[in-house]
């Protein structure tokens, strides 16, 4: 079920999802201060090609302070708008039955665009 699940997702924007995440980490590593939040970028973008069967867990042990200071900044930045069009596209889907599925992909997606940093893709 999940191979079905990822071919109609990239089908139907998942793709377009995956290529605008790469393309924004592209242009994110071009400076040495934005490297950090390209690597989130390229994170996001993989989970976002083939999001069935994949998880979003916190990483064991002690993260620091880095990781909070980098999420803030990631934040105020953009991930808020990231995160609010994936909640936006989760509720749309989550209208029929068809399109749950689809909808707690988003969901997933939205929670590792609000804070990507200290987070892994398993």
């Amino acid at each position: 079920m999940n191979l079905i699940g990822n071919i109609i997702w990239l089908i139907f924007g998942g793709f377009l999802v995956f290529l605008e995440y790469m393309v924004a980490g592209l242009v994110l590593c071009l400076t040495i201060i934005g490297i950090p939040f390209g690597i989130q970028c390229f994170k996001i973008g993989m989970l976002s090609l083939f999001p069935f069967g994949q998880q979003v867990r916190d990483v064991p042990g002690n993260t620091g302070c880095l990781s909070t200071v980098f999420n803030v900044i990631w934040i105020v930045i953009g991930g808020i708008w990231i995160a609010l069009t994936h909640l936006v596209f989760g509720i749309i889907l989550a209208i029929t039955i068809i399109g749950l599925p689809f909808a707690k992909q988003h969901f997933k997606l939205m929670s590792l665009s609000l804070t990507p940093f200290g987070k892994e893709v398993y």
